[in-house]
């Protein structure tokens, strides 16, 4: 009955879309009735209404304009045929109206809007309209700010509003079902929230580290009131920046993680092979959507294998160079000012630029764990339903064989497939030991099988 009702609220606001344009058309082509102006025409009123699209309206405050873009970037989705009107033909020139803008995909028979599309519904009777349609696609807008709609990228040489104009699927989702997901990775959204079931006692860290994990959580927790309260905003930049590096496997991208858990903020980890575009302004567009969003969300960013993008640098000899050199700076930039955390990891802080690492405030080096780290992480790794098989000596192996907590699990995980197919809980010495041999070929290194077993 409440999906039923969430529905009902998306098709009447929609319905008011089809009224409004067939309003509009019929008063831009001198059709019979073209002296009633759409402004009269009822607006659905969502203000007692507590289903999601209802909802979403009332807390944003949203206008008529920013109703009218939302629903006609939701109509290919729900009724695409109320847009068939835009497939007219004008009688003078024997083709379609060019001010309705729209685009025909190979795959979708129905009509697609664009930003000129909906500039034509709001300013062909009322061209001061084109400074608001302007505001509407700007990044403070609420439209663009929560992501709901999107507009396309063109090419240098076509105007921007022939861009399609996208309603988001997650906001789409919510409209229906009430559930709100997190934006979806994409070309335009180029970062994806990362979760985790553990927690910190499932991570064998150094006291050390765990010592400097304890700062940034402070920051977490009391940062907006030391920048306020405290002053500091008249000291020093917004935000927290921290360096995480070593070695693969380590424990890296589950510490950022879990220091989203602790603090209850969502992480989202940035594709940097996913930011960079063949459109010049068009990965600093994306990525300022990251930054935008995360910070009304207050999430944590998290750039992976970031040398890639920060590491050092050398003289710019193309204009690619030259480009990706402009495209880093930028990022460097929007993480700078970014009043949130910012965690980069690394596994070589050789790598860095070591004019951007001296701007972290914390540098953490995750090392490969010693003997009795080790030993606890393969405890942790073997325990609960699985048994080891009587001759497996875990403090040996912890002993004899240098490898971090990544691995072990990637061990855990072929020892868990083979039991399973033999109908066992038992893991034999075999089998561990073939997992620990995989591991060690991936990194290029030999292992010595005869040590493994214990005395």
């Amino acid at each position: 009955m409440e999906h039923l009702e969430n529905a009902t609220t998306v098709l009447i606001e929609l319905h008011w879309l089809d009224q409004v344009i067939e309003q509009v058309i019929c008063s831009y082509l001198l059709q019979e009735g073209h002296e009633n102006n759409w402004y009269d025409i009822p607006v659905p009123d969502w203000s007692e209404s507590a289903t999601p699209y209802a909802s979403m309206v009332n807390e944003l405050g949203l206008d008529i304009y920013q109703r009218l873009t939302i629903a006609m970037a939701m109509a290919p989705h729900v009724r695409p045929e109320i847009l068939d009107v835009f497939f007219g033909k004008n009688a003078r020139t024997d083709r379609g109206y060019t001010e309705f803008g729209g685009v025909i995909a190979p795959n979708h028979s129905g009509f697609l809007p664009t930003g000129q599309t909906i500039c034509f519904l709001l300013t062909a009777l009322d061209p001061a309209n084109r400074q608001m349609v302007s505001r509407l696609f700007q990044k403070e807008n609420s439209l663009m700010k929560e992501q709901i709609v999107t507009l396309g990228t063109t090419d240098d040489h076509i105007p921007k509003l022939n861009g399609i104009l996208s309603l988001s699927e997650s906001w789409l989702h919510y409209f229906y079902t009430g559930q709100k997901n997190g934006p979806e990775h994409s070309s335009v959204f180029p970062a994806k929230k990362i979760t985790t079931p553990m927690s910190w006692e499932d991570v064998v860290l150094d006291d050390l580290v765990r010592e400097q994990l304890a700062e940034i959580t402070t920051w977490l927790s009391h940062g907006e009131l030391l920048m306020s309260d405290w002053g500091f905003d008249k000291k020093i930049k917004p935000g927290y920046r921290a360096l995480f590096y070593g070695p693969p496997g380590t424990g890296k991208t589950l510490t950022a993680t879990l220091l989203g858990k602790a603090t209850q903020r969502d992480v989202y980890r940035v594709d940097l092979s996913m930011i960079v575009s063949k459109y010049i302004g068009e990965t600093e567009k994306n990525l300022s959507r990251i930054f935008e969003v995360a910070k009304e969300k207050k999430w944590i960013l998290f750039f992976d294998e970031a040398d890639a993008l920060f590491g050092k640098r050398t003289t710019a000899t193309s204009s690619n160079d030259r480009h990706a050199n402009q495209q880093t700076a930028y990022l460097l930039q929007q993480i700078e000012d970014f009043p949130g955390v910012v965690i980069l990891a690394s596994n070589l802080k050789g790598n860095m630029d070591e004019a951007f690492s001296r701007r972290f405030q914390s540098t953490i080096y995750f090392g490969m764990p010693s003997p009795q780290e080790r030993q606890q992480l393969w405890n942790n790794a073997f325990s609960g339903k699985f048994t080891l098989s009587p001759e497996i000596d875990l403090q040996h192996l912890a002993e004899e064989y240098e490898i971090a907590g990544g691995s072990i699990i990637n061990i855990l995980r072929y020892c868990a497939l083979s039991a399973i197919r033999r109908n066992s809980f038992e893991v034999s010495q075999h089998e561990l030991l073939t997992g620990l041999k995989r591991e060690f070929k991936k990194e290029n290194k030999t292992l010595n099988l005869l040590t493994t077993t214990s005395n």
